[in-house]
């Protein structure tokens, strides 16, 4: 890998701020890509609540791949200088550097050379929606038909392997009450008063942790009345609630949106109903697959230990786990995801890349 050349051309991707609310942006970034993989190749495009993807193979015809590469092209909202990277030492500064611009191109370039002359079906499959939830990418593509044997997602990882993750249900909980004088609170029904005591036996069956910790979380991330005075008793009140459980949580793996509903019911004071708008179930993938055992033995062949993590956020691996398919992450390394410090380790640019050649070249005699 010529990696002076490479940097220049994951710099400029990363000038590009494809956040979700700039759809042209997103456009560009993904025209970037493909055109950095170059002409020889069908380029399968999507679109699904404007977002747009594509699915990069060799051959006319869509088969089912051995492997697919994945990765997203978006990133969260910055301040206009994350988006004019910079370099220190072993360091490149900027939005989407750890997650996952570089690694995305990384894969692209690995595509580009190895996909026609591989004895098995390659794909790469590049998506803009990943921040927001994947829908309208990786699970679009797979209702359009997209499958395959194995898959890679590039997010950031260290070269190690992420097999699990977290499910993910996203709820709100509205509290009615009646409305009122403050100074009459017995006259009243204190919609706030009883939403706050649900949320509080919620957090007490499930508390913050106070570090690591391979279980159940529940984040509060608003609270709110129509309430305009000080003097008014709210008669409504809304919580946004954010649950991440792992496989073992048998009280929410495995369940519908239903019957979720009803266990967080349980945790509601009278007049207080949750919602539910979003249940994904965990992601796992089989650590004894031998494509894992590849990629472990190509990361060891670059001075890594390649060891197995757990990932407490939610991937669009889930959406091919839904759908049978093992997929893991496995990326470059850096920090500060989705913050103002936010760097690609750039030590771990060209072992990513030639462990990924390797993994896919031997995937070949196995």
């Amino acid at each position: 890998m010529q990696l002076e050349s490479f940097l220049t051309a994951a710099s400029e991707l990363l000038t590009v701020p494809s956040t979700a609310d700039r759809p042209n942006d997103l456009h560009r970034a993904l025209g970037f890509v493909i055109d950095f993989v170059g002409p020889g190749f069908t380029v399968e495009r999507f679109e699904s609540g404007g977002k747009p993807s594509a699915l990069i193979y060799p051959g006319a015809k869509r088969p089912r791949f051995q492997v697919i590469l994945n990765a997203h092209l978006d990133v969260v909202p910055a301040q206009p200088d994350q988006f004019r990277p910079r370099r220190e030492g072993d360091r490149l500064y900027a939005r989407g550097a750890q997650d996952m611009k570089v690694a995305a191109l990384v894969e692209a370039q690995v595509f580009r050379e190895l996909a026609a002359e591989l004895p098995y079906p390659l794909a790469l499959q590049l998506v803009t929606d990943e921040e927001v939830g994947g829908r309208d990418g990786t699970l679009h593509q797979i209702e359009q038909g997209v499958s395959g044997e194995f898959v890679v997602i590039g997010e950031y990882s260290g070269l190690r392997i992420v097999t699990d993750s977290k499910g993910m249900i996203t709820a709100t909980l509205r509290a009615v009450g009646r409305g009122g004088h403050s100074a009459y609170p017995w006259l009243a029904d204190n919609a706030l008063v009883k939403l706050n005591r649900s949320l509080a036996n919620l957090l007490a069956a499930y508390p913050v942790p106070a570090e690591e910790a391979w279980r159940t979380t529940v984040n509060i991330a608003r609270i709110e009345t129509p309430n305009q005075a000080r003097n008014q008793i709210p008669a409504l009140a809304e919580a946004w609630v954010d649950i991440r459980f792992p496989p073992e949580d048998s009280d929410l793996n495995g369940k519908t949106a239903e019957e979720i509903t009803a266990y967080l019911a349980s945790f509601c004071e009278p007049g207080v109903t949750p919602l539910v708008h979003l249940a994904d179930p965990p992601h796992h993938a089989d650590r004894q697959r031998p494509e894992i055992r590849g990629l472990q033995r190509a990361a060891a062949n670059q001075g890594y230990h390649a060891d197995f993590l757990r990932k407490h956020g939610a991937a669009d691996g889930r959406f091919y786990y839904q759908h049978g398919t093992d997929a893991v992450i496995f990326g470059i390394g850096g920090d500060g995801l989705h913050g103002p410090d936010e760097y690609a380790d750039l030590t771990t640019v060209t072992p990513y890349y030639q462990a990924l050649k390797d993994f896919l070249g031997n995937r070949a005699g196995d």
